[in-house]
């Protein structure tokens, strides 16, 4: 009587490679998701900025006061009212004296909602201050 192997070929070998197609494409998934979502959370606010001509923006530490149309203010990308607002610039200022601030306001926003920020920042003594708007 002969014994048989059933289900086994007589050349099995041992399979040494990963296949990696389906990791590259995660990787890259992953890539174009982060590069698409870092601007929007790089300036949170959502404001059209009216178009001019500037110098780059600081690297240095800075607070962004930003204006939306409806005139809402916001500190950081969190929402605040102009009397909190002048209170906690002047806390900021107190504190460090060259502390940096930078305003967006979007450009159908009044222009006297702008200098109402303006006003706060002049009362509180912040010298280091710019108007950020989009290059041309």
């Amino acid at each position: 009587m002969a014994l048989r192997r059933l289900g086994r070929n007589k050349s099995s070998k041992v399979i040494n490679n990963i296949d990696m197609t389906s990791l590259i494409d995660l990787t890259f998934l992953l890539l174009i998701t982060f590069i698409i979502t870092m601007p929007a959370l790089e300036q949170g606010i959502s404001i059209r900025l009216p178009q001019g001509n500037a110098d780059e923006l600081p690297v240095k530490k800075t607070n962004v006061v930003s204006l939306k149309p409806d005139g809402a203010a916001y500190l950081n990308n969190r929402l605040i009212t102009l009397e909190d607002l002048d209170r906690t610039l002047g806390n900021l200022a107190a504190e460090d004296p060259e502390v940096v601030v930078l305003v967006r306001a979007d450009e159908q926003l009044e222009y006297g909602k702008v200098m109402q920020v303006m006003k706060i920042l002049y009362k509180v003594k912040i010298t280091r201050m710019a108007l950020v708007t989009k290059a041309d």
